[in-house]
C-alpha cells in the first residue's frame, strides 16, 4: 500500500504535486542483517525504520526485508526475523549423505528469503544500501549488483568507522603488558580495523558511482519531526560533521533536483541517466512542459 503525503506533511503545496518526483516509486532498503550487533534491535529501531518513515511520507512504496510484503498464495513465504539465522547452527562439514542432507536442509531453508529479496530489488526503482566497512555482509553486495546490472540507482551510505571504546580500553591497559597483548591479539583476530574517512571498497566506487556515495544519513534534524527514539547510530552521527547526508538528498530529488554524475571525459557534471522514474499517469494528468520564451 502506498501512503500518500499530505500537503502539510512534507512541507509542499498542492501546486507542487507535479514536482514530487519520488511519489509512486519503489525503493528497496539493503544492508547487513546477519552480523549486526542485535538483530532484534535492528528490526525494531534500525535505520530502515527511519528512512522508511521519510520515504513513505513522500508517497514511496518501501520494501524493507525485515517486513516483506505478503506473497499471494504463499503463507509467510520469505519472512525473516531475529530467529532466522538460528538455522545456521545446523550446518556441518561432515562427509557423505548425512552431511549433504544437513547442508541441503540449511541452504534450502533460506532460499525463500533470498528469492523474495532479489525479486524486491528487481521490482524497485532505486535501492538504498547501508554498508559500514566493519560488518560482514553477502546479501547486500548481491542486491547491489542485481540493481546495477539493471542500471538502477544505488544510494550507498558508507559511514566512518571508529572504535572509541577500543582506544579507551587500550589506554586503560597501558600499564598492563599482558592485557595489552591480549587486546592486540583480539584486534588482529577480529579484525578491528578503523575507517575514519568512511571510504568504501574500491570495488564499490565504480559499481555504484562515486556521486552516489554518502557518509551518513543525517538523522539529527529529523528526529524531533518523526519522534524517533535515540539509538547508538545517533551518537555516531552527532560526534562528527556529515559532509554528504542522505536524507536531505532524498528530499531534494523529491522536489525535482534530479541527481547528476561526474563525466571524466567532459570534466563536468552531467545528468545521471540511471534515474529513470516512469510517469504512469494518464497524459491528461501530466503537467505541460514549460516552453522557453523567444
Amino acid at each position: 500500500m502506498i501512503c500518500r503525503p499530505s500537503a502539510a506533511g512534507d512541507g509542499m503545496r498542492r501546486t507542487d504535486r507535479a514536482r514530487r518526483l519520488l511519489e509512486d516509486t519503489r525503493v528497496y532498503l539493503s544492508g547487513p542483517m546477519d552480523f549486526v550487533a542485535s538483530r532484534a534491535d535492528e528490526e525494531k529501531f534500525g535505520w530502515r525504520n527511519r528512512v522508511g518513515d521519510l520515504l513513505r511520507r513522500m508517497g514511496v512504496t518501501v520494501f524493507d526485508p525485515w517486513h516483506k510484503p505478503e506473497v499471494r498464495g504463499f503463507f509467510e513465504y520469505g519472512v525473516e526475523n531475529e530467529q532466522t539465522t538460528e538455522a545456521r547452527k545446523q550446518w556441518t562439514f561432515a562427509p557423505g549423505a548425512r552431511g549433504a542432507r544437513a547442508r541441503a536442509k540449511v541452504s534450502g531453508g533460506f532460499w525463500p528469503q533470498l528469492h523474495v529479496d532479489l525479486r524486491l530489488v528487481d521490482t524497485s526503482d532505486f535501492v538504498i544500501a547501508h554498508c559500514p566497512t566493519n560488518i560482514y555482509s553477502v546479501g547486500t553486495p548481491h542486491e547491489i549488483v542485481v540493481a546495477r546490472q539493471q542500471r538502477k540507482p544505488v544510494l550507498f551510505v558508507s559511514p566512518p568507522v571508529t572504535f572509541p571504546a577500543y582506544a579507551a580500553l587500550r589506554k586503560h591497559l597501558q600499564r598492563d603488558a599482558r592485557g595489552t597483548a591480549l587486546l592486540e591479539t583480539l584486534a588482529s583476530a577480529v579484525p578491528i580495523k578503523e575507517n575514519p574517512t568512511g571510504a568504501p571498497s574500491l570495488w564499490y566506487m565504480p559499481l555504484v558511482g562515486a556521486e552516489s556515495i554518502f557518509d551518513g544519513f543525517g538523522f539529527a534534524p529529523y528526529r524531533k519531526r518523526f519522534g524517533w527514539p535515540r539509538i547508538p547510530m545517533d551518537d555516531d552521527e552527532d560526534r562528527r560533521r556529515i559532509r554528504k547526508p542522505l536524507l536531505p538528498f532524498l528530499e531534494g530529488v523529491h522536489r525535482g533536483d534530479l541527481p547528476r554524475k561526474w563525466d571524466n571525459r567532459q570534466e563536468r557534471f552531467v545528468a545521471s541517466d540511471d534515474w529513470l522514474l516512469w510517469d504512469m499517469r494518464p497524459a491528461r494528468q501530466r503537467p505541460r512542459p514549460r516552453t522557453r520564451r523567444a
